[in-house]
């Protein structure tokens, strides 16, 4: 899983800085959320996902204690907050495609790669969490028959921090520096 992770990093860490320096690099970059209700709304995906990994903490504690039983309970409780994100950010996708017209190829506020470097971020991103819940759906299940023991909890809660991590850098990066102020 370090391997994995490391090699993740990289990956994230290079598309990061292809973004920053897109973004240094061009004039006019797009400031397209506002506050209300983009900045809003991105907040609450973020609450999502940090309240996942909490009780990801919570699923980790509860198996080293050995009650199996916590521990199905608070997985799925990051399960949950999972699915949250993925729907929230679903929603924020389809109404950028649909009401702001925004989409890898071109939007209205005339950067084109605007588009193209926020759905392959934020995609790239959203495509991990969705691993991470089947992950954790599996994960679930072998806890719930006694089939994984404490270290398999802990190594799936060590991908679930990673992608909250992650997210800790795409959203300040992507959403707060384009907000329009």
């Amino acid at each position: 899983m370090w391997l994995f992770i490391i090699s993740d990093a990289l990956t994230f860490s290079a598309l990061l800085m292809a973004y920053t320096y897109l973004r240094l690099s061009t004039p006019e970059w797009p400031k397209p959320f506002h506050f209300s209700p983009s900045i809003i709304f991105s907040s609450f995906m973020t609450f999502c996902l940090l309240s996942s990994s909490l009780t990801m903490v919570m699923a980790v504690h509860s198996m080293h204690r050995g009650n199996r039983k916590a521990t199905v309970g608070w997985i799925l409780g990051t399960i949950a907050g999972g699915v949250a994100f993925i729907g929230l950010h679903m929603t924020e996708w389809l109404n950028l495609i649909n009401k702001e017209h925004m989409t890898p190829f071109s939007n209205e506020w005339g950067e084109p790669l605007f588009g193209a470097t926020f759905f392959g971020i934020t995609g790239l991103h959203m495509t991990h969490v969705a691993i991470g819940v089947i992950y954790l759906a599996i994960i679930t299940v072998g806890v719930r028959r006694g089939k994984f023991k404490y270290e398999d909890v802990e190594v799936s809660g060590l991908y679930l921090h990673f992608v909250d991590l992650v997210w800790m850098f795409v959203f300040p990066l992507v959403y707060l520096m384009s907000a329009k102020i």
